[in-house]
């Protein structure tokens, strides 16, 4: 078990080394009013004029001028087998993280945020872009979002999804990264997804953010701690 340097009965904010999405920090801290820095993140708080709780990685990327300003707070995690996003995402506490700066910036970055979330599924954890977010789906979760709004499913591993509130049904069926896939699909009523393992990354549109945010902490639904 992993002790949490950062814990917080409310939502996080978690700042990353990308470029944050335009007005994705304003988004964001007015439900995580704690903030923290997965490493070069600390810049972006610097800029911002934030005052983080922790600045959490292996400290390759964090500027002298972050450093010094922030020395108190800073944790460095030595070990070089994961990402920045890793080490912290895996140190904090909460009911909820709000990452900003880990998406729209090198794809393979991305892709290893996408990595990161998948093998924390127990660290509820939405990643904000400047067109959609993305977070690993929980065992149950109710959304009310407008009609035609983009629903998209994108399978990590073997997983299934029952739904309910989608133009194309998703029960019974199977996902698998290298087969079938559930990406373009359209809200037509209240929608209820229920995937079977946490394997499956459900991405919306930015403006369900709010949303999101409310269906999720209205939830206890959480997937358990996967065995390493």
């Amino acid at each position: 078990m992993i002790k949490p340097i950062v814990s917080s009965p409310s939502p996080i904010t978690l700042i990353g080394g990308a470029d944050p999405a335009p007005n994705a920090l304003t988004d964001v801290l007015k439900w995580g009013k704690t903030v923290v820095c997965a490493d070069g993140g600390a810049d972006t708080a610097l800029w911002a004029e934030l005052d983080p709780a922790a600045i959490i990685g292996d400290l390759d990327s964090i500027s002298d001028t972050a450093r010094h300003t922030f020395g108190d707070v800073v944790h460095h995690v030595a070990e070089q087998d994961s990402t920045d996003f890793d080490k912290a995402l895996r140190h904090i506490e909460a009911p909820l993280v709000l990452g900003v700066g880990f998406t729209g910036a090198r794809l393979d970055h991305e892709l290893g945020s996408m990595n990161v979330v998948v093998r924390h599924p127990e660290r509820r954890c939405i990643l904000i872009g400047s067109e959609t977010i993305v977070m690993v789906c929980p065992p149950v979760l109710a959304l009310d979002l407008p009609m035609d709004s983009a629903v998209s499913l994108f399978p990590m591993g073997d997983v299934g999804c029952d739904s309910t509130g989608l133009q194309w049904p998703t029960d019974g069926l199977r996902f698998a990264p290298d087969s079938r896939i559930g990406t373009l699909n359209k809200v037509t009523g209240p929608v209820e997804l229920r995937p079977d393992a946490p394997k499956m990354l459900l991405i919306l549109p930015r403006t369900a953010l709010d949303l999101t945010v409310q269906a999720v902490l209205a939830s206890d639904a959480t997937w358990p701690v996967p065995a390493r």
